[in-house]
């Protein structure tokens, strides 16, 4: 069995460098070439606002960087009770940058940007100590994953259960068709999103501590709706990451 697991080994190291011979690593973004597939080059690298210190300690929102905070400071929504689940991180915020790789990722088929957003989001929960027994690609109406062939999410939350050593799990959560929520503003969001999800494998649910994923979190009505039907179905505790987030002055 040793023998054959190393055969396997050097095979799967020979076909990776023939890839690299005929398809020569370059930038999901803009074909520059880099070293290893799937990564950005430093231009589009440097074109993100990645998240970083100081920034909420539970929701993750970025604080001004030239103001002091201590690390376990809570934004006023937090402190105030409002955020959506136990904790959020985000790798960047929503922007030209942003949008430029999530909107092709997203509606235009251009799954290999996956490679590198999932990269970031599993560096935007470095400084954490979740320990999530499930990762849990926000779930896709049947109509909208006929429509689109995918859903996003799973490809971003497949490489971070890995990262953690845990299932990914897409059955036990059902999700109804409603029409996108657009530009409708955080109360529009909160009423459309309402009652769309349901559990219907709560045995693999109770007592479990869940990581949500998504692509992008401009109110956090999708995410505080899943964790009421989580936690209703006996969830310890619901988290959640995404690539990024829509930031608005606090």
């Amino acid at each position: 069995m040793q023998f054959a697991d190393k055969i396997f080994n050097v095979a799967t190291q020979l076909s990776h460098k023939s890839i690299e011979f005929l398809f020569p690593s370059s930038c999901p973004l803009c074909n520059a070439p880099v070293s290893t597939h799937g990564e950005l080059c430093a231009d589009c690298w440097n074109a993100f606002n990645w998240i970083g210190n100081p920034r909420c300690s539970k929701c993750g929102y970025p604080f001004p960087a030239n103001l002091d905070f201590d690390h376990d400071a809570l934004c006023p929504n937090c402190a105030s009770g409002g955020c959506a689940l136990d904790l959020i991180r985000a790798a960047c915020t929503y922007d030209d940058a942003s949008r430029g790789a999530v909107l092709p990722f997203k509606h235009a088929g251009r799954i290999k940007n996956a490679n590198f957003m999932s990269r970031a989001m599993i560096w935007a929960l470095r400084d954490t100590d979740i320990s999530p027994d499930i990762v849990m690609p926000v779930p896709l109406a049947w109509r909208r994953l006929f429509h689109r062939g995918y859903n996003q999410a799973a490809l971003l939350a497949h490489p971070i259960a890995n990262a953690f050593g845990v299932p990914m799990d897409v059955t036990c959560v059902h999700r109804i068709y409603r029409p996108d929520m657009g530009h409708k503003n955080a109360a529009q969001r909160a009423e459309n999103i309402h009652g769309v999800f349901s559990v219907i494998n709560p045995d693999k649910i109770c007592g479990r501590k869940i990581l949500l994923v998504d692509d992008v979190m401009t109110t956090g009505a999708t995410f505080s709706e899943l964790r009421r039907v989580l936690v209703n179905a006996g969830a310890k505790s619901v988290y959640g990451v995404v690539f990024c987030r829509v930031v608005r002055t606090i």
